[in-house]
């Protein structure tokens, strides 16, 4: 499966990762650290939709968000898919918060990691696929290599026998050294591809690969909670499904680098998610852009007073958890203007609202945002058709 590697001296690469860096360095001081914590909840929830939607499951932001409130639908289909979604929120919340394995991301101990994690957090009857030519019924086992020959669509993986010699050469090829984080940063797509080319699961490739991605940003200090490569794939499938076949297949002549497989193929692989990582470092940048994101958390504001489901000063509350990150209780008087009854009355409604959370009854209140309000405070971040086919 060489090269494993975009060549030394791409330019068109080297200049994406330093147009990364510099933009991930950037989004990552624009917001108070204890909103980034919400703001990450709400990027998980996102991230999740779009690697769901990659798989052809649609489920809706609003049936996330109450499978993460343990309110499951009675319809077996869509309560299967937001247990997939709680699976694959819990696991992408461990890497966000530090308690994924000290392994390297791109490893086969690591892919091992996220697959039993995801998988053993599915219902039993998705632990199965169908083998499209015998009608079999297949069981997935979480964190097993498969044991069997799979197609994918024209792509012939390794053999079953050979996964433990291709991931061990996917380890070697990796780690730092030999590459350094620059190197490293220019790969990232590379891991992506070549674990997929691979396909070591019987089932949940995909994911583990994207999941994978993120960790792999994260420990390399571009990737955040904040962001999500996700979105940007799904947005452009056709694009980054034709280029994943496009990497697969084999060498073009003398001057297509060294080894069985395309080096432009690769690069070109390579190049389309790291500029789809920039883009969706900059469309959240821009979305989390302070003045803005409070202008329009001010006109929602006042809509809703219209319709009497906030009270006056609301605003004001929400913006200083904005700006501060949290609120302390004993400002809120303060803050709206209103004595202690009725500041008790604008934070009652605005935790009924959803808008707003506390670990306890007098802890400070955080920002917290409902799929219906994410939708107005942070416009485009799901598709207007959003769960249409689920």
């Amino acid at each position: 499966m060489d090269p494993m590697v975009p060549e030394e001296g791409s330019g068109a690469l080297e200049d994406a990762v330093v147009e990364l860096n510099g933009q991930a360095s950037k989004l990552a001081g624009r917001i108070h650290p204890i909103l980034q914590e919400a703001i990450g909840d709400l990027v998980r929830s996102m991230n999740c939709y779009y690697s769901n939607l990659i798989e052809g499951h649609d489920t809706h932001p609003r049936d996330i968000d109450r499978a993460l409130a343990n309110d499951f639908s009675s319809e077996p289909k869509k309560r299967e898919l937001q247990k997939e979604a709680v699976a694959h929120i819990y696991v992408q919340q461990l890497i966000d918060t530090s308690r994924d394995p000290d392994a390297w991301p791109a490893s086969a101990a690591y892919a091992a990691w996220l697959h039993e994690e995801f998988c053993s957090r599915l219902p039993p009857e998705m632990l199965f696929v169908t083998d499209r030519k015998t009608g079999e019924r297949l069981e997935i086992e979480p964190g097993k290599w498969r044991k069997r020959d799979v197609q994918v669509g024209r792509h012939l993986p390794p053999a079953h026998g050979d996964l433990s010699r291709f991931m061990a050469r996917f380890d070697s090829a990796y780690q730092s050294p030999p590459l350094n984080k620059f190197r490293q940063i220019q790969a990232v797509g590379a891991v992506h591809h070549r674990f997929l080319w691979i396909h070591p699961f019987l089932d949940g490739n995909g994911r583990v690969a994207r999941l994978m991605s993120h960790a792999l940003f994260k420990r390399l200090g571009i990737g955040t909670s904040l962001w999500s490569v996700a979105r940007g794939l799904a947005r452009d499938e056709t694009l980054y499904k034709s280029l994943l076949a496009q990497a697969d297949g084999p060498r073009e002549g003398s001057r297509d680098g060294r080894g069985n497989l395309t080096q432009r193929g690769l690069i070109a692989f390579c190049k389309f998610f790291l500029d789809r990582s920039l883009d969706q470092i900059q469309f959240m940048s821009d979305l989390l852009e302070p003045s803005t994101l409070l202008t329009r958390m001010e006109i929602h504001v006042e809509e809703e007073i219209r319709a009497k489901r906030l009270l006056r000063g609301s605003f004001a509350v929400l913006r200083e958890a904005v700006i501060a990150g949290e609120v302390e209780r004993s400002k809120i008087p303060s803050l709206t203007g209103y004595g202690e009854r009725g500041a008790r009355n604008v934070t009652a409604a605005l935790v009924n609202r959803g808008m707003m959370t506390a670990s306890s009854h007098r802890a400070p209140l955080r920002l917290a945002f409902p799929s219906d309000v994410a939708e107005r405070w942070f416009p485009n971040l799901y598709p207007a058709n959003a769960g249409s086919r689920s």
